[in-house]
């Protein structure tokens, strides 16, 4: 399992939403690619992953939320 798959715990979805495992995916990526890269500036790249698993908890709120 990647970094970014650990962060999300992308294989966490007791709803089953699709909605939610594209949104995790998606973030698993995103986190692995700073990963990949945090050679350029490990600060930025701790900055960006944390920014992206804040905003991935704020979609899946998002998308699981019941009018």
């Amino acid at each position: 399992m990647s970094l970014g798959a650990e962060r999300v715990r992308e294989t966490f979805n007791p709803s089953m939403d699709n909605n939610v495992d594209k949104i995790k995916r998606w973030t698993a990526d995103c986190i692995d690619f700073c990963e990949e890269h945090k050679d350029l500036d490990p600060r930025l790249a701790a900055l960006a992953m944390t920014a992206f698993e804040d905003a991935a908890m704020w979609a899946v709120k998002l998308v699981t939320t019941k009018k």
